[in-house]
């Protein structure tokens, strides 16, 4: 969605300015906007969340304040499982907690 916004500028910029949009073939607005887009650059996305900690919605719930220790030495530990060749260990049953 838009914002509509106003700005005051000398009228002979402001004559320039409608000059150079009409050679360019766009509006007075279409050409400040890409003057503002093109000075400020690319907006940087948001990054998802779920990517940065691969968070899923699967298997049983888990509490991660209370076992954090657990769940990460379970994971060192079938990590040098799956590089010495062996299979990773089933995962432990945690007490029913919140996700």
């Amino acid at each position: 969605m838009s914002a509509r916004t106003q700005i005051t500028m000398d009228p002979e910029l402001q004559r320039r300015a409608h000059a150079k949009a009409s050679e360019l073939g766009i509006s007075f607005a279409e050409y400040i906007r890409r003057l503002v887009a093109n000075d400020l650059g690319e907006q940087k996305p948001k990054a998802d969340v779920s990517l940065i900690f691969n968070l899923i919605d699967e298997g049983p719930p888990t509490n991660i304040a209370r076992d954090k220790d657990k769940m990460i030495g379970e994971a060192v530990w079938d990590n040098y499982l799956r590089k010495m060749g062996r299979k990773p260990t089933p995962p432990a049953k945690t007490r029913a907690g919140r996700r």
